[in-house]
């Protein structure tokens, strides 16, 4: 393949940030579960996942043990990850960026430097409409592993619900 055409097909990928505040436990959890869905679909050469933190507490951290321990316990490989912090910069490379509560999405809104850049931070709850309601995703980091277990599952039921947004245009070629 040339370097033009992978940069084209660069180009067709749908790209996801996951951002939540310190990149060890909620946003890890998002890019796992929607890495696995696209491997399942055979589609993950369309997709472009990624996380990251709003704070720089964690860079190069793994997730937190309780983050890969739920992930484990529900058939998910999390160790590869390593925390990063969002950079304000990858907003143009980027087509959605998906924050776990109201707090985040404030933050990353004025990281934006465009509307359309502002206009490409979600929720991850808006996705799963019976869920919509709630808003924030709560961050276990000061719970305990049913509350990391139950996190998972919010954080699966949403994924699901963008991935059967997202999956019709990516399986056709569309972004």
């Amino acid at each position: 393949m040339t370097p033009a055409e992978s940069a084209g097909e660069s180009a067709q990928r749908f790209r996801v940030s996951f951002v939540c505040t310190g990149n060890i436990c909620r946003s890890p959890m998002a890019e796992v579960v929607l890495r696995a869905l696209a491997e399942r679909a055979g589609i993950s050469d369309r997709l472009e996942i990624e996380s990251a933190a709003t704070g720089d507490w964690h860079v190069g951290e793994q997730a937190d043990h309780r983050t890969l321990e739920a992930l484990e316990r529900a058939g998910y490989d999390g160790s590869r990850h390593r925390a990063r912090q969002f950079d304000p910069e990858d907003f143009p490379k980027l087509d959605l960026v998906v924050a776990f509560d109201r707090g985040q999405s404030r933050v990353l809104r004025n990281w934006a430097r465009t509307p359309v850049d502002a206009h490409k931070v979600r929720l991850l709850l808006e996705f799963d409409h019976e869920l919509a309601a709630l808003q924030d995703v709560p961050d276990p980091y000061y719970s305990d592993d049913a509350t990391f277990d139950r996190v998972l599952g919010m954080i699966e039921r949403s994924t699901q619900a963008l991935f059967r947004q997202l999956a019709p245009a990516l399986r056709q070629g569309n972004r």
